[in-house]
């Protein structure tokens, strides 16, 4: 859908002044001309103010905002949009939270400008609800002071989730200052939402509906998944461009003296990587059950594990693993630099996804990250995760811990013989390496961003 310009703004507050006007006069109103004297300088103003928010120049149709109401360090497909922008000569203005810090390339990147703003809490007193809608409320004018202040853009690109309130906001901002506006869903919102308060909770039909609302009201829209695509033009009549994830040309094997130096710097601070086994695994009843095999007899080697991440419940998983006393298996849960994630990926001998979709629409950018460096997976079983990981050809699905458990065992009998079913999903993962980020980015996206700058310059 496009965005109105500032004739059509301009037209809907004549009207609204001329019909104003006409009823009072109908009426034999004695105000009829203190009103419209009030109104048509009402209409002079906002005039003003608008053609002041929409004046370009030469540079604006090379700017770009890209926008995430999350952790820029922690959104790598958002960084990837922005270092993508900036290959073809676009100025980004990066706008999210700094907890962490981003990629190196999106730090040295001289057409990348960072403005970060800040989480919102909300009162802290009263109810839950009293604390949610003043978050998002202040969420909601951080944000416009934000994108209202910045130089005139030629697109906003957000992600989605999370959408409230960045979507109205970003909404707003395109149709007061004339720019595109671009949805990028990687979820649905309220489908997250659901997950913890149900379904039928006011908060989750609430957010349903206000992403039902804007959605549509956006230029173009990107999505993650084929499935993702077909939900969106059957349910919200959206339509939308499949843009996979791929991995970055920094994901790829990591050869052994890039495995020493990581593991070297990492053995000082956790000394599981004192040790030359490595695997990643995550659930842990699984790896009990290895243990079991171990102990029963089974000729496996040794495990060092590696949870990534730093999500809310790291603190409950290191609890549960300080009372496993496993002698066979060394789990260690590091927060890595964003130059050492792709690293380790490269040095691992297999990986394991237990991404759950809430929407069952998406696919877990971890796994994408694996194969990019020729890692096969073992992923639990949703919902279009085929479009993905193909099992039994790049990698293994399971349904349960004990199946986890018995994938294991399977593809590391063998270990390290590389003829074994390990070694055949890696040689499938480098033969259908497949099309990198920047290739499909150029193939799906750059042409949206391309003809709707030629638009604007006609």
């Amino acid at each position: 859908m496009a965005t109105p310009g500032a004739g059509t703004v301009l037209w809907i507050l004549v009207t609204l002044t001329t019909c104003l006007s006409s009823l009072l006069y109908l009426t034999g109103s004695d105000i009829t001309c203190p009103v419209a004297c009030v109104t048509g300088l009402i209409v002079l103003v906002s005039s003003l103010l608008l053609w002041r928010l929409r004046q370009r120049d030469d540079g604006t149709g090379r700017r770009v905002c890209v926008l995430v109401l999350g952790d820029i360090g922690r959104s790598p497909r958002m960084q990837y949009h922005a270092l993508s922008l900036s290959k073809h000569g676009y100025n980004v203005t990066f706008v999210g939270f700094l907890d962490t810090k981003p990629h190196q390339d999106v730090l040295r990147q001289e057409k990348i400008k960072i403005v970060p703003i800040a989480e919102v809490k909300g009162v802290r007193v009263g109810p839950k609800i009293l604390t949610y809608v003043t978050k998002v409320i202040v969420q909601f004018l951080q944000l416009l002071h934000v994108l209202l202040r910045m130089e005139l853009q030629s697109h906003i690109l957000m992600q989605n989730p999370p959408g409230l309130p960045s979507m109205a906001v970003a909404w707003l901002v395109c149709v007061l200052r004339g720019s595109r506006f671009i949805i990028d869903w990687h979820n649905y919102g309220y489908t997250i939402m659901a997950l913890s308060h149900g379904q039928r909770h006011p908060v989750v039909r609430l957010a349903k509906w206000y992403e039902h609302l804007f959605g549509p009201l956006a230029t173009h829209n990107l999505c993650v998944t084929k499935a993702m695509k077909d939900d969106l033009q059957k349910n919200w009549g959206i339509k939308a461009t499949t843009l996979y994830d791929r991995p970055a040309s920094i994901f790829r094997e990591a050869p052994l003296t890039l495995q020493h130096q990581l593991f070297m710097r990492l053995a000082k601070t956790y000394p599981e990587f004192q040790y030359k086994d490595e695997d990643f695994s995550i659930l842990l009843k699984a790896l009990e059950e290895y243990e079991g095999f171990i102990k029963g007899g089974a000729s496996l080697p040794s495990l060092v594990c590696v949870i990534t991440g730093k999500g809310p419940q790291k603190e409950h998983y290191r609890k549960l693993i300080d009372c496993l006393h496993l002698e066979h298996v060394k789990i260690c849960t590091p927060w890595l630099e964003a130059e050492d994630y792709p690293v380790l990926l490269g040095s691992a001998d297999l990986g394991v996804c237990l991404h759950k979709s809430s929407s069952g629409l998406d696919l877990p950018m971890k796994v994408v990250d694996m194969f990019g460096c020729c890692l096969p997976v073992c992923a639990i079983q949703f919902s279009c995760l085929q479009e993905l990981v193909k099992h039994e050809e790049n990698g293994l699905i399971f349904r349960d811990s004990q199946e986890l458990a018995e994938q294991l065992k399977a593809l590391l009998s063998q270990f390290p013989n590389s003829d074994g079913t390990l070694g055949l999903f890696r040689r499938n993962l480098r033969t259908n390496r497949g099309e990198r980020w920047s290739d499909n980015w150029d193939q799906n996206v750059l042409p949206l961003i391309t003809s709707c700058s030629t638009t604007k310059q006609r």
